[in-house]
């Protein structure tokens, strides 16, 4: 694995460049705001009538309407949402200077083919391994987070140096730049969304949740259990890693997740995650999110008020109003 960090990249590449970034959302103004403090000259692409245009001015940063952007820019970000690469690069397009480059930090629009970049341009990702509050955070604490690179076009010779260039600037060479490809990131970053951390995990901590709540413990309890003690998990897992985190946990806990571990994450569950690897892989579930963006997002409106309405969300509330400065009642 080819990691580079930030005393090996020469900033060069970007000094004196304009970069445009489009889209202002979680991604958009961290990078924003973490470029222009390493001194790039930044304009943010946002499109007409956005509510968005003081935020970014109140940020000490130039707002711009979206075919205005790329103009005179040596990189154009892309950091709106997937769903919505289609449209937003049709109006930029004509503003992208030949043989600029065009810039992502998710490969999803460009690995199945939502987009369709000119051959003149160069073609890169930058793909933060984190939101984007973290990321800023970080940078003003003078700290970084590893983030993916990789290059699909090399028209100019030097998309690469601009690759490292942009995510020097950005923080993320002080972690670290691991090399990878528009489909890994794009592949591994869906299955993961689904299959672990944003899909599988919420689902195994309610099923818990209900699971004791069902049983007759209260829901207090069945809280603490079940979901607010993932934070502990968490915390050990990246400190110390999944070996090392069982050895400082009790023999009862211990031998509980040696027997527990393996009875819920049988042969059925590795079934259904390749299953979900087939579909991310496929283009099946890129489909399904262009499809629900373009009906009003149907699917996810009736899951939020689904999760609002769990009485899960309740016990923590009443968890929370006995200790407010818990960890679990700050908000991002």
């Amino acid at each position: 694995m080819q990691i580079v960090t930030e005393q090996a990249i020469d900033p060069a590449p970007l000094a004196g460049k304009r970069v445009a970034i489009i889209g202002y959302g979680n991604q958009g103004r961290a990078q924003a705001l973490n470029l222009a403090d390493s001194g790039i000259d930044v304009v943010v692409g946002l499109r007409e009538g956005s509510d968005t245009f003081d935020r970014v001015r109140a940020d000490g940063l130039t707002p711009l309407a979206l075919d205005k952007a790329p103009k005179g820019a040596a990189l154009t970000m892309m950091l709106v949402p997937d769903e919505l690469m289609t449209g937003i690069y049709g109006v930029i397009e004509p503003a992208l200077e030949p043989g600029s480059a065009l810039g992502f930090s998710h490969g999803l629009a460009v690995h199945f083919n939502h987009i369709r970049p000119r051959e003149d341009l160069d073609l890169l990702l930058i793909a933060p391994k984190g939101p984007g509050t973290a990321l800023r955070q970080l940078h003003t604490e003078g700290k970084g987070m590893p983030a993916l690179w990789a290059v699909a076009q090399d028209r100019s010779g030097h998309a690469r140096n601009i690759a490292f260039a942009y995510g020097r600037a950005i923080g993320c060479a002080r972690a670290g730049l691991i090399a990878s490809s528009f489909e890994e990131e794009c592949v591994a970053d869906l299955f993961n969304e689904q299959a672990v951390v944003w899909g599988g995990v919420p689902a195994l901590l309610l099923a818990g949740y209900e699971t004791l709540v069902e049983a007759g413990y209260s829901e207090e309890v069945a809280y603490f259990e079940c979901v607010k003690e993932l934070k502990l998990l968490a915390d050990l897992v990246d400190e110390r890693g999944i070996a090392a985190m069982r050895e400082v946990i009790s023999n009862t806990a211990e031998l509980g997740a040696v027997l527990g571990g393996p009875a819920i994450v049988d042969h059925h569950v590795r079934t259904r995650m390749r299953d979900i690897m087939k579909s991310v892989r496929e283009g099946e579930f890129a489909a399904q999110l262009a499809e629900e963006a373009a009906e009003g997002y149907p699917l996810l409106s009736k899951a939020r008020d689904r999760a609002r309405a769990h009485p899960a969300e309740a016990a923590r509330q009443r968890l929370d109003d006995i200790s407010p400065t818990s960890p679990s009642s700050s908000s991002d």
